[in-house]
């Protein structure tokens, strides 16, 4: 029978009824311990002194003294590593500790989903006055969105419940996105959503104090900002953004065509002049590649034009960039 390696607080059924008996008879024969080698490796039993073949049992009271002491010096020894420990982690804890006044890091990177969502969960956990957002078509397509959107509904309603307002910017071509309209239905409370055809890559500030923005290209990454004067400068850009957007929820305002050209070929157009490929046209007003020939198509047959240089100068003569969308 093959015997399976145990510690000695936990003695194998074999060696602890070897053990005992050799406690009751006073010894046993060396042949007997081939089931139990743990009771010579553990010093329970040591060879007679006038019979190497016998094997003597040690007293319990002794072998747990002897044991217990072995243990306590380990444990010495573990104290010691931790005060070692302590001594060389002090100064840097205490340099990664908030300042005099209690402040906290005004700047720190968040990795992954999950911690970048739960930052942004426990900064509008304390908030209640204010949430700014900036969402773009990049962080409503794919992964990145639906675990944003599950994310930020609960979130989104207790800061609405404790009596803070929510504004929001999205682009134009998210107004028939379902998932966009249907987040805000189902949220009560005091939530405003304006739309422009272009806007920078997804921010939140909550309540002026703590921003949160991208620090990658898709997603993985993302700065918390903390600091007074750039979170000032976000509120800004936002506040300027917001008086040029154009009402999106609760109430819908249709911006009107110019010259039979709706607003998104406006946009377009405006693109088309400062010289951007069909790929980037898509990207910046968030739509596919395919959409956007579709409109420009549309553009040039408008306008008469028969080549995209001729394009380019039929839209600035048209007068329609010069319009208020």
């Amino acid at each position: 029978m093959t015997h399976c390696e145990h510690g000695v607080e936990e003695l194998c059924p074999a060696g602890a009824k070897l053990y005992e008996r050799a406690l009751r008879t006073g010894h046993i024969s060396a042949e007997d311990t081939a089931e139990a080698p743990c009771l010579t490796d553990f010093g329970l039993l040591h060879p007679a002194l006038d019979d190497l073949d016998r094997l003597e049992p040690v007293a319990p009271a002794a072998a747990l003294h002897r044991l217990l002491r072995s243990s306590a010096a380990r444990i010495a020894d573990e104290r010691r590593r931790e005060e070692r420990l302590l001594a060389q982690f002090e100064p840097l804890l205490r340099a990664g500790e908030p300042g005099p006044d209690g402040e906290t890091p005004t700047l720190r990177l968040h990795s992954g989903t999950k911690p970048i969502n739960q930052a942004i969960t426990d900064a509008m956990a304390e908030a209640g006055r204010e949430v700014l957002c900036i969402q773009s078509h990049a962080g409503l397509t794919g992964p990145r969105a639906r675990a944003a959107v599950a994310a930020a509904r609960e979130r989104d309603q207790a800061i609405l419940d404790r009596g803070a307002r929510i504004r929001a910017l999205y682009q134009h071509t998210l107004r028939h996105v379902p998932a966009v309209y249907g987040g805000f239905e189902r949220l009560r409370g005091d939530i405003e959503v304006r739309g422009l055809d272009e806007l920078p890559d997804r921010l939140i500030v909550v309540d002026r104090e703590v921003a949160f923005l991208p620090a990658d290209g898709d997603g993985a990454l993302a700065l918390e900002v903390r600091h007074p004067a750039l979170t000032k400068y976000f509120v800004t850009t936002f506040d300027r953004l917001w008086r040029l957007a154009s009402p999106l929820y609760p109430v819908l305002e249709h911006r009107p065509s110019v010259n039979g050209i709706t607003p998104r070929q406006q946009a377009i157009a405006a693109l088309l002049v400062e010289g951007h490929t069909d790929a980037v046209v898509a990207e910046r007003l968030g739509m596919n590649i395919r959409t956007a020939r579709v409109h420009i198509a549309k553009l040039a047959a408008i306008l008469g034009s028969e080549s995209r240089a001729q394009l380019g100068y039929l839209i600035s003569r048209s007068g329609i960039l010069d319009q208020e969308a």
